[in-house]
């Protein structure tokens, strides 16, 4: 879902947020994720309400006075509506997740070396993940499991550790002392449990198993979820977008 440049259409239903989940509130993430969009160039769609659509880069990020600044071009068609839009929606892309913003108080500013964009810092980011989405690996620490039947042995019961876990598929380890898989194999009637708030249920394929190092640390089982209902859809997509949020957080502390 949101895989492409438009707008997400985040309009609130009956005074709710339906995207409430995917949300960046903590304003130390929202500033990691402006300055991740200036360190890397990255192209940022502006969009106003007529439909101009006008493509920049952030140039400057002040923290301090609150605003934001973007390189763009001066002779660009469309940078006169955008700049007349009370609102423009900002959506950019960093690896496979979906940033989506709101801008306001929009000014052109002209200078010796160039014209900037400049707007209001946005008081909220939203974050989405896409379906080929990179993995996010899963902490050590909570033991998040996949409690299944071996397909072959119904009666041996298999508490598999969950390596990582993307919106498309999670890998599982597979001690050396349990009967191998074979690729190809569905793993139905599986339970996932990532930490105490994100538990559903499941089904699996498996795509490939390859060694972790020495044979004796298992095998590496990487699989593909069958469709998953809506509610352990967005349980996984929670779990993905906090998981990356507590790692920025932690990435930012010395920014």
């Amino acid at each position: 879902m949101f895989q492409d440049t438009q707008p997400a259409a985040l309009g609130d239903e009956g005074g709710l947020d339906r995207f409430a989940e995917f949300r960046v509130d903590h304003p130390r993430e929202r500033l990691a994720l402006l300055r991740e969009l200036r360190d890397g160039s990255v192209a940022v769609n502006l969009n106003a309400p007529d439909g101009a659509l006008l493509t920049a880069t952030v140039w400057a990020v002040d923290d301090s006075a609150a605003r934001l600044s973007f390189n763009v071009d001066a002779r660009h068609a469309q940078l006169p509506n955008v700049v007349a839009a009370e609102e423009v929606v900002a959506v950019a892309y960093l690896d496979s997740v979906k940033l989506q913003f709101e801008l306001h108080h929009l000014v052109l500013v002209h200078g010796v070396g160039g014209s900037a964009l400049q707007a209001g810092m946005p008081a909220e980011i939203y974050r989405f993940q896409r379906r080929q989405a990179y993995r996010v690996r899963t902490p050590e620490r909570g033991a998040p499991l996949a409690r299944l039947r071996h397909p072959s042995l119904p009666d041996m019961q298999l508490a598999l550790r969950v390596l990582d876990v993307s919106i498309g598929g999670c890998a599982l380890l597979l001690p050396h002392d349990v009967p191998p898989l074979q690729p190809g194999t569905r793993l139905s009637e599986v339970r996932i449990e990532l930490d105490a708030d994100t538990r559903f249920p499941a089904a699996l394929t498996l795509q490939h198993a390859s060694s972790i190092g020495a044979p004796e640390r298992g095998l590496r089982l990487g699989c593909e979820w069958a469709p998953l209902g809506g509610n352990a859809e967005r349980a996984l997509q929670r779990y993905i977008d906090q998981t990356q949020k507590r790692r920025r957080l932690l990435g930012a502390g010395g920014a």
